[in-house]
């Protein structure tokens, strides 16, 4: 994998370990020579994660709406900057460039990013790998929904298969390896 596309809050969030793993994250990302794609803002997760690729040395390349220049504190140091008109198109450009996803803990926005991303694999947009990087358990009650939504009869089985989950930054980019 030379390329991974990471979905990401724009907050730190309240728990040093999200900052601290996040950081562990990109450090691996510039040792292995996997290039960051992401959303390009300066602020929370995504910009301790881009900051940590670049101070390892590794490229990243940051893709944002036009309109959300305004709104969100651009990453003034990375790589590569693409701007899109849309969010649609921005989500399509990270998919275009990404050999697969990790997504971080976040809000709202991770969650839509994560979900469409796993919907396109379910119905064959894509067959890249999809992966929680589950710090203190983020995405447990994630994991435990998903089970529920299996059991209940609403997601195949096999469909659990489409997202990898760990919470060691080297066991998810070789569970990712080994699947892509």
């Amino acid at each position: 994998m030379k390329r991974i596309c990471v979905f990401a809050g724009s907050s730190q969030g309240n728990d040093p370990a999200y900052l601290e793993k996040t950081q562990m994250l990109g450090k691996l990302f510039a040792e292995k020579g996997i290039e960051l794609v992401y959303g390009g803002a300066k602020s929370g997760l995504m910009g301790v994660l881009a900051d940590e690729v670049l101070k390892g040395g590794g490229n990243v390349t940051g893709i944002m709406p036009t309109r959300l220049f305004e709104k969100e504190i651009v990453h003034p140091d990375i790589t590569t900057m693409v701007e899109v008109e849309t969010l649609h198109e921005r989500k399509s450009k990270m998919s275009e460039l990404a050999d697969g996803y990790i997504a971080l803990p976040g809000g709202f926005g991770t969650f839509e990013e994560l979900f469409e991303t796993i919907s396109w694999a379910q119905i064959g947009i894509h067959t890249k790998p999809v992966a929680l990087y589950n710090i203190k358990g983020y995405y447990t009650p994630l994991v435990n929904l998903i089970d529920h939504a299996i059991q209940a009869g609403f997601v195949p089985e096999d469909n659990r298969d489409l997202i990898i989950n760990s919470d060691h930054p080297e066991k998810l980019l070789e569970l990712m390896h080994h699947k892509g």
